[in-house]
């Protein structure tokens, strides 16, 4: 069936319905696009009450004509014109009375500013580029979750944004949907002609990201997501992670987008917005990899489905977990509430609702404070329990693999408490036993479909995406791959040690080049690989290599962009990017 009429930016019935009520709550700038003169806005319901109006007059005026008797002009102005007039007038306030504490009045730039906070104040500016609202419902969404984690956040429509605004801000957030054959929304035409020229501005100072709204049905997928972030590199500004892709509402990328918002805002356990809708999954096999190593504990887990049909995705996907708490901190917690565990409680959304013992529930909720509790019974109790956010992992394997496999590194907090979702995967939960498990389509991280040459960069735990990669570029037969890997002690943090050498041995890895942190008198990193062997970098991405990156945000992440940028040249290096062949995974 033909789609090209329809929408990138999908309408609003994509956002589920209790988005919708926490949205709403949040004013709206609604000021005219900067240079254009202003105007109401013309709704359903204003031309609704004008055509009833008119209604009403030729009804009353017909009426009139109706009368039996002979009547004069004079007559006819004194009685029915007046009466009528009263009635149509009364009909008039009344619907204004109604509408008025509701319909926002259009203002200009600087009162839309004030109403919702100085651009100048604010520490993260929200901008939303929307055709049918739901760019700006989830721009919304966004700025109400930077409150809630006590950052100030002004919300913004790209028709009122302008460069002064952007360079005040320092840090700002676009959500932007694409429209069409990759245009961009109606309101977003005044930025794009007065900002969004290349050179007019310089934007050093300006750190942002970016969430991408499309339809992969379309040629040009999230086009002006892509178009905003390529002007803002080209201006200077610094990206706080890679484009995040929506495709068709993808709940899984909002999840995405709302974990990153998190970790930059210092609160990674917001509650989803939408929890994932889980499968039932086994970890099978836990094993250490790197005892004796200087870093924290690697371990690779195999999983498998409870369902046969669900062993199957893609390289590049990512897997999105449900942790749980320990079991022994459950009975600890029930122990001090003086709280009943196998007491039955009802939970869940209205529509799937189930009955549970609360100490099942408890396990996949945050704990609340014993305090908090004090006096209340186990259903009031689950009524207002929160549940575990999500964590998310590169996975490792492809599905001719027979298994899903994660590298999941042990973190600890300040306390030396073991991570949520780490301490679940590598210590608390049973190998084996049951994992809730759901596999995220990462379209951005997917292999190149043509035969091209394929660069492969990453250190630590990013190893996991850049393994299924490979495997997938082998069972394809191509073998021209080169893998730049760094990690802390060659002796120790070599990964899928096996695997690598053998492909290597094979030819199935072209070029296999390693940098180990702590085996050297000083430091060498995987960005030292890539500018001593500069030459043959430029010759492989001259011959269209694309160039996939996997592991640390900070650190490796940057430093290999700018050597990348500095061995190609800029020519190359905008081509590359142009192209799509520049493609990051990191965290």
């Amino acid at each position: 069936m033909a789609r090209r009429g329809r929408l990138q930016d999908a309408h609003d019935s994509a956002i589920p319905r209790r988005t919708l009520t926490a949205v709403n709550s949040i004013p709206t700038p609604t000021a005219s696009a900067p240079g254009f003169p202003q105007r109401p806005p013309v709704t359903l319901g204003a031309l609704g009450n004008g055509l009833l109006i008119l209604a009403l007059a030729a009804l009353a005026a017909g009426l009139a004509m109706w009368q039996v008797d002979t009547w004069t002009f004079p007559a006819w102005r004194t009685s029915t014109l007046l009466g009528s007039a009263a009635v149509i007038a009364g009909y008039a306030g009344f619907v204004r009375l109604l509408r008025g504490p509701h319909r926002r009045p259009a203002v200009s730039a600087a009162s839309a500013t004030a109403s919702t906070g100085d651009a100048s104040e604010a520490h993260w500016l929200v901008v939303h580029a929307s055709q049918f609202g739901q760019a700006e419902s989830l721009a919304a969404r966004t700025a109400l979750s930077l409150r809630q984690a006590g950052q100030a956040a002004q919300l913004i429509s790209i028709a009122d944004l302008d460069l002064a605004t952007l360079r005040a801000a320092g840090q700002v957030l676009f959500v932007a949907s694409t429209t069409g054959e990759g245009d961009a929304p109606d309101p977003a035409f005044n930025f794009i002609r007065t900002a969004m020229e290349p050179g007019t501005a310089r934007l050093d100072q300006l750190r942002y990201g970016v969430l991408a709204l499309g339809d992969s049905d379309y040629q040009h997928f999230c086009a002006f997501g892509h178009q905003i972030d390529q002007w803002l590199r080209g201006a200077g500004a610094q990206p706080l992670f890679d484009v995040v892709e929506v495709d068709d509402g993808d709940p899984g990328a909002l999840r995405h987008w709302q974990y990153l918002l998190g970790r930059f805002c210092g609160a990674a356990d917001q509650v989803d917005w939408e929890p994932p809708a889980y499968a039932r999954w086994l970890l099978d096999e836990r094993r250490h990899l790197n005892a004796g190593s200087p870093g924290a504990p690697v371990f690779d887990l195999r999983l498998s489905p409870e369902s046969p049909g669900d062993l199957r995705w893609q390289a590049g996907d990512v897997a999105e977990i449900g942790p749980q708490n320990p079991a022994d901190h459950v009975r600890d917690w029930l122990s001090a509430s003086g709280l009943d565990g196998s007491v039955p409680v009802t939970a869940g959304p209205r529509n799937v609702q189930r009955r549970l013992p609360l100490a099942e529930l408890l396990a996949s909720s945050r704990l609340p404070s014993t305090a908090d509790v004090h006096g209340k019974g186990a259903q009031q109790v689950a009524d207002e329990l929160l549940p575990l956010p999500h964590r998310a992992y590169s996975i490792a394997s492809i599905p001719a693999e027979g298994c899903l496999r994660l590298l999941v590194r042990q973190t600890r907090d300040e306390r030396g408490a073991l991570g949520l979702g780490s301490g679940w995967l590598t210590t608390y939960a049973e190998a084996p036993g049951a994992i809730h498990l759901r596999i995220r389509r990462n379209a951005n991280f997917h292999a190149p479909n043509d035969a091209c040459p394929l660069i492969l960069i990453g250190n630590g735990t990013g190893l996991a995406g850049l393994r299924a990669l490979l495997q997938e570029r082998i069972k394809a037969g191509r073998h021209n791959n080169w893998l730049l890997f760094g990690e802390r002690s060659s002796a120790h943090d070599l990964h899928y040690r096996d695997d690598i050498k053998a492909w290597h041995r094979a030819g199935q890895i072209e070029r296999l080049d390693v940098a180990f942190s702590r085996d050297a008198a000083s430091p060498r990193y995987v960005q030292h690989l890539l500018a001593e062997r500069a030459e043959l970098l430029r010759n492989w991405l001259q011959q269209g290599a694309s160039v996939y990156v996997c592991g640390s945000l900070k650190g490796m992440a940057p430093a290999v962009e700018d050597t990348l940028a500095s061995i190609s040249g800029g020519p190359l290096w905008h081509a590359i990017n142009a192209e799509g062949r520049y493609r990051r995974d990191v965290y």
